[in-house]
């Protein structure tokens, strides 16, 4: 066989070697073949499972593995060009360097095993190739995908606005006092207040409706009114429930809220806000109420998550009072660690709490809280896999500001929308968001090398 001698690149010395004679072999002494021309380009040493990019440059495996980990991009270290599909070692350049410099390359691939980092780089980056070749043979079905997903879509739509027509029906039926005034209260109005303070307020409904107490006369009603007949509240408890609580109709002008529907009712884009915030960050959230709705939500919110101690023979009708005062010092440090390390606890606790009044809602938030919870615990163990910690001020910076910068933006605009697209928001993101959870907690657990990406 003949040789062209004016071939010396590495071409036609490649495919020469699988024909080579046993003498031939010391060919790094006899030709001008050098170590430089089999180095990789990023640690300048033989080349060990040589790695050949599209763009035609060479690398140690694990070199590009490290590369890889460290950069997040799918390029060419040396010159940048973006590398199509999965790198595969290059089989010819491989046993050329295992033949020419069989030491050199048993010594650097035992330096790589003892090394557990580059062990764990090579591992991820085979997974990575892995799953990108697992999703391939789906590429196809990205149509039929697609139709599924507007035909999905549009089945949860057609779902939201049935929830809708009847969540709203349901709250005009069970208490129109959320949007009556209280001065035209009838005095079957004042009565049906009256009964859901509590059980105890069984006692005295029979008095309300003698003097036939309207909204009018309601309001101008004191502790000295309720004390005498023909009321006759001897219990010092009772009366101040119910000064609180009218007191609290006074300040609204109507009834206050007692659940989730009738909340939304009288608060729809607070409700819609905080619906939404309190998923994407239940910290900030937490925080806005802490500082412009402290007594109205904060207090209510902090009293059920971390209750005080209470006495054993305390009566059920100074609960509201109780949601009134001031956290203890226990409470505040049981907040404050739940805040810290899982605030979508404190979430599921307040959902918890209202079990027995929203029995499939309650249940659907306390899902979605444990799926975010997980979705956070993933997302903290991948800065701390990845060496990422740096990173964090960053990360949480630009959290920061699209979260005000959402806020603002939806303080604005929110109030130029349809009734009907909030409502349609509102309940996407009350019923539909923890199954979209469950398929990303699955796709964390599954392939979390992939979603660090």
């Amino acid at each position: 066989m003949e040789w062209d001698s004016s071939d010396d690149g590495l071409g036609g010395s490649m495919e020469a070697l699988p024909y080579l004679s046993e003498s031939a072999q010391s060919m790094p002494s006899t030709t001008n073949i050098s170590e430089h021309e089999f180095s990789c380009h990023c640690c300048y040493d033989i080349l060990v499972n040589p790695t050949t990019l599209t763009c035609g440059h060479n690398f140690c495996r694990h070199c590009l593995a490290l590369w890889w980990e460290s950069s997040h991009k799918n390029e060419c270290p040396e010159c940048r060009e973006k590398w199509a599909g999965f790198p595969k070692i290059n089989i010819l350049l491989r046993d050329a360097t295992d033949k020419l410099f069989t030491e050199v390359v048993e010594r650097r691939r035992a330096e790589i095993q003892e090394n557990p980092k580059i062990s764990r780089s090579l591992l991820a980056f085979q997974r990575y190739g892995d799953n990108l070749g697992k999703s391939k043979p789906n590429q196809h079905k990205g149509a039929g995908f697609f139709f599924s997903g507007v035909l999905t879509a549009l089945t949860c739509v057609a779902v939201m606005v049935l929830v809708y027509h009847w969540s709203s029906g349901v709250v005009e039926q069970q208490d129109m006092l959320i949007s009556k005034p209280v001065s035209h209260w009838t005095p079957e109005d004042v009565v049906s207040w009256l009964e859901l303070l509590g059980p105890w307020a069984q006692l005295y409904r029979e008095p309300f409706q003698q003097e036939s107490v309207n909204g009018r006369l309601l309001l101008m009603l004191g502790d000295e009114e309720l004390l005498k007949a023909p009321y006759s509240i001897d219990n010092q408890a009772h009366r101040r429930a119910i000064l609180a609580e009218l007191d609290r109709v006074k300040t609204l002008g109507v009834k206050p809220p007692q659940n989730l529907w009738e909340y939304k009712v009288t608060n729809a884009g607070k409700s819609l806000f905080l619906l939404y915030a309190l998923k994407r960050s239940p910290r900030l959230t937490l925080f806005y109420l802490y500082l412009f709705d402290y007594s109205e939500t904060f207090l209510p919110f902090l009293h059920t998550c971390c209750p005080a101690i209470t006495n054993i023979g305390q009566s059920v009708e100074s609960s509201f009072l109780n949601t009134q005062m001031e956290p203890s010092w226990r409470q505040w440090g049981e907040f404050l660690v739940k805040y810290l390390l899982l605030p979508y606890q404190l979430i599921a606790e307040f959902a918890w709490d209202w079990l027995a009044v929203h029995y499939w809602t309650s249940r659907f938030i306390i899902v979605n809280a444990m799926l975010l919870s997980v979705l956070e615990g993933c997302a903290l163990w991948r800065l701390w896999a990845r060496a990422s910690i740096r990173a964090m001020p960053r990360k949480m910076w630009n959290h920061l500001w699209k979260m005000l910068s959402q806020g603002f933006a939806f303080a604005l605009l929110w109030p130029f929308f349809p009734q009907f697209v909030c409502n349609c928001l509102f309940y996407w993101a009350l019923y539909f968001s923890p199954i979209i959870n469950i398929d990303l907690v699955v796709q964390q657990l599954m392939h979390p090398e992939t979603q660090a990406l």
